[in-house]
């Protein structure tokens, strides 16, 4: 099999996938083997593949791919979720067109143009998941609305009624006054716009003076039934219990002690609205307020506003109430403020927090069991800051308002009677049966569930629950789950308490929270700001493997990625690279019978080979800790530069030279390129799956199936073996490439043409290094383009003609046919005299600091003592090259 010089993404990645799904590579059945799975985050079936889709599904797929490689039983199980605002939204857009509401279409036709829409558009994003690369089993794929999540989304729902989980209230929900419903938290974009906030003085009823509040929504003051102050602020420790008349209106309320008010936040006087905010609506309750509804569900003020103000927008009402106030003389003062505003995140309305008759999930016996398993370990939330934070927001967790005013997604299996009595029921036979009437006298509820109720039940619904399947039986629980930050609350925790209460056992083991993918300027894409990344638009430039291993290689615990382009195209020069040295192998190994087995590590005489095996197992352990402690970018950075470094740039060239003769030494040469080859492609391949087995099946052509697959997605993953682990040949071969590397600097800077060949002196500090250098003198001549070599004891006597670098113990010099510029010379010894001399400070400074001395381990002070001598040798020896230079200029 023949590669072509140059790598094509597109022609390789499109042959190998349809290869892999041909053949069956990513289907999964249960019984044999360790099981391993992960249900992947059911992208909306309205969406295409966004920055942050990369990002996790590249992590989902490496690990999926990693563990099928490590011989597990793998199901990634894919799917989508039916996205009830969203897919709402979309199809009102379309009919829209066609100068129509859903309203003129009835319920029963618009949910069928949805279900057409879904038909027509719902599972394009499987095929940009394709293009990606994922390996997932799409024999498996789940909608949300498939009649069989359906039933398990109803039985969630009656167990939860049977049990006075489930029942009918009267809160403060994130209303969309243009939507017409409730929407879930994570529907809502917070924006931060420039505002206003106003001091307005609400007059003591006695006349005896006023208390200011600040708000930036005047128009809710209709709606204020108290005043509160915290109980420790002085200011207004003689207030409590008094009333204030409320302005612009004919009531009084009165003035409370609650923590909830802010000392150092305005005047430390806090209005309180219980039926337009949640924090307000808390007080309520503990105080027994009145809640007064004065902005409605259109958004307009309500009769409760009072006649001045009903029907006003809420707009035009704050205007209003402004110019009252400054008319009464009660508007103290005003100042530029920033608000965060509330967007929907469909239509980008401002969302209104009103108070809303809807149905609610009682969450607290629930959430203590859900904190109970993460507490004691059975879940580990990654990275572990994530623990406290999911802990904190379960423990002062809300109940749950389910119910939304749409027509699209799970209707409510709730049924009225016409005596206003209602029930659940698993139909409407079931619910007249409960209520003890007829069902044809009753009518079903018209909201339908939020949408989160239904994708709690992902990693058992979609394995089958609550039939008890052999696939739920194997699979359940799952393995991992990677999301993002922002779902941790709304959708991870629910899975966590719905997986706990159904199974008895939690949906997975970890929970991986990537990094957020920022522009380059770190800030968040967004539509608004076009500052969006289109995904496929890099995969068409650079291939689906280049934006794997760029995000990847970023996608750190500990920060969050910052997107570019660049680092898109470098990636795909690293899989050019890999190409090209593919092809170089194979050229070498077509000449012999070698397979890819590499001889024990004791038999190998030679120094590079004995040093790129020894590398290759210590970043075969450095992967496989990555992977397991989920530092994929740690992983990866380290198996990169192997590649990069260490193979490519080192090892391969050496092994050029080794090429020239026949014999034992080009055999072990090529024995080795071959194993490392394929170790690396075996390595690689859960990061950039589309180019490694390309080479894998080039590199195993005509070699015996000694993996017992066709294919490298289902080779053995390597293995570290300690025993390869070789710290003397790294330390020597370290050495040489720290000459070489300063004979290519000098070299540069002398600007000696590449082609050209330079003679060298090296004068080694140690015996050793001297043997060693001696020992492999064509390596260095050849990585170096060294002409004559000369190793000795003292310096050449011509310095004049000679530059001078050191690299670590060794004195390097480079001849200068032309004569040496000797200022530029000294300007390069200075330079590297003053770097010495900072090492031997630094070192110094750590050694003359008692509390170091005497509290680190002796090894770590043993360590710093020999740093430090070998700083303040390199420096004597700077120090003598720059003293035995002429001191006239140029020669």
């Amino acid at each position: 099999m023949e590669l072509a010089k140059a790598y094509d993404p597109s022609t390789v990645e499109t042959r190998r996938y349809e290869a892999w799904r041909q053949a069956g590579v990513f289907d999964a059945l249960p019984g044999a083997g360790t099981p391993y799975c992960i249900t992947i985050p059911p992208p909306n079936v309205t969406g295409s593949l966004h920055i942050g889709h990369a990002l996790n599904n590249s992590i989902i797929d490496c690990l999926i791919r990693w563990r099928r490689m490590m011989g597990d039983n793998v199901l990634c199980l894919p799917g989508t979720d039916h996205a009830g605002i969203a897919t709402q939204a979309v199809v009102e857009r379309e009919i829209a067109k066609e100068g129509l509401t859903r309203h003129d279409l009835g319920r029963d036709r618009f949910v069928e143009r949805c279900w057409e829409w879904r038909r027509e558009y719902g599972d394009r994003i499987y095929t940009q998941f394709q293009r990606l690369g994922c390996s997932y089993d799409w024999s498996r794929t789940r909608f949300t609305l498939d009649r069989s999540y359906v039933d398990s989304v109803y039985e969630e729902f009656l167990r939860w009624w049977d049990r006075g989980l489930i029942y009918r209230g009267i809160r403060v929900v994130n209303w969309c006054p243009r939507c017409s419903s409730a929407i879930s938290d994570i529907e809502v974009n917070t924006e931060e716009r420039q505002g206003t906030l106003f001091h307005i003085r609400y007059p003591l009823e006695d006349g005896s003076g006023w208390v200011t509040i600040a708000t930036t929504r005047p128009e809710t003051m209709l709606g204020d039934t108290a005043v509160v102050v915290h109980p420790d602020d002085g200011r207004y420790s003689g207030l409590h219990g008094r009333l204030v008349g409320l302005p612009l209106t004919d009531r009084t309320i009165p003035i409370i002690p609650d923590s909830h008010a802010r000392m150092d936040f305005g005047t430390g006087a806090v209005k309180v609205t219980p039926a337009h905010d949640l924090d307000d609506f808390e007080i309520g309750i503990r105080h027994q307020l009145p809640q007064l509804k004065v902005i409605g569900d259109d958004a307009r003020m309500t009769e409760e506003a009072g006649d001045r103000y009903a029907g006003l927008d809420r707009y035009d009402c704050r205007s209003r109430v402004l110019e009252d106030l400054q008319h009464l003389g009660l508007l103290e003062r005003d100042e530029p403020y920033v608000v965060k505003t509330p967007l929907c995140d469909r239509c980008r309305t401002v969302l209104e927090p009103l108070l809303s008759e809807q149905w609610f999930a009682r969450q607290e016996e629930l959430a203590q069991i859900a904190i109970r398993v993460v507490e004691e370990g059975r879940i580990r939330i990654h990275p572990e800051r994530y623990t406290r934070v999911y802990l904190d927001w379960m423990t002062n967790i809300r109940d749950w308002c389910i119910s939304r005013q749409l027509w699209w997604g799970h209707r409510i299996p709730i049924w009225w009677a016409e005596d206003g009595r209602y029930s659940a029921g698993r139909s409407v036979e079931d619910a007249a049966s409960r209520l003890g009437v007829t069902a044809d006298s009753l009518r079903q509820d018209e909201d339908v569930l939020d949408t989160w109720f239904s994708s709690a039940l992902w990693p058992h619904a979609t394995l089958g629950w609550p039939k008890t399947t052999d696939d739920l039986a194997f699979w359940y629980p799952t393995n991992v789950l990677s999301t993002a930050q922002e779902i941790l609350y709304l959708w991870v925790a629910r899975m966590i308490m719905t997986g706990m209460d159904f199974m008895g056992d939690v949906p997975f083991r970890d929970v991986y929270i990537h990094a957020t993918v920022l522009d380059a300027r770190g800030e968040r894409m967004s539509k608004s700001k076009g500052n969006g990344v289109d995904p496929l638009e890099m995969i068409d430039k650079y291939g689906a493997d280049a934006l794997r291993l760029s995000l990847l290689q970023h996608a750190g615990k500990n920060q969050d990625i910052r997107f570019s382009e660049e680092r898109v195209k470098l990636a795909g020069a690293f899989a050019n690279k890999l190409w090209n040295v593919g092809r170089f192998v194979l050229a070498q190994r077509s000449q012999t019978d070698i397979m890819t087995e590499c001889e024990d590590a004791a038999t190998l005489s030679a120094l590079p080979d004995r040093w790129i095996v020894s590398r290759l197992h210590r970043t075969i352990r450095a992967v496989e800790e990555g992977f397991r402690s989920f530092d994929l970018d740690d992983a990866v950075r380290a198996l990169h530069g192997f590649v990069w470094d260490d193979f490519c740039d080192w090892y391969v060239e050496a092994a050029k030279g080794r090429m020239r003769q026949p014999g034992p030494d080009q055999d072990a040469a090529v024995r080795t390129l071959v194993y490392v080859m394929d170790q690396v492609l075996r390595l690689l391949h859960p990061i950039v799956p589309h180019v490694t087995e390309e080479l894998w099946q080039a590199l195993h052509h005509s070699e015996a199936r000694v993996s017992g697959s066709p294919f490298l997605a289902q080779a053995d993953f390597p293995r570290a073996d300690v025993r390869r682990f070789d710290d003397a040949a790294e330390t020597d071969m370290d050495l040489l490439i720290e000459v070489v590397r300063a004979i290519r600097n000098t070299r540069s800077e002398l600007k000696i043409p590449p082609a050209a060949r330079s003679d060298v002196w090296l004068v080694p500090a140690a015996d050793r290094s001297r043997a060693l250098i001696a020992e492999n003198q064509d390596t260095v001549r050849l990585l170096g383009r060294v002409g004559e070599l000369t190793v000795h004891v003292m310096p050449p006597n011509e310095t004049r003609l000679w530059a001078g670098q050191l690299a670590d113990t060794v004195e390097v010099f480079v001849r200068v046919d032309t004569g040496l510029d000797l200022n530029d010379e000294r300007r390069r010894l200075d330079k590297e005299i003053a770097e010495a001399r900072s090492d031997v400070d630094r070192c110094r400074g750590r050694l003359d600091n008692e509390a170091f001395v005497s509290r680190a381990p002796s090894a770590v002070v043993d360590k710093e003592r020999a740093r430090l001598q070998e700083h303040e040798e390199r420096l004597a020896r700077l120090l003598a090259r720059l003293a035995a230079l002429p001191p006239d200029g140029p020669s």
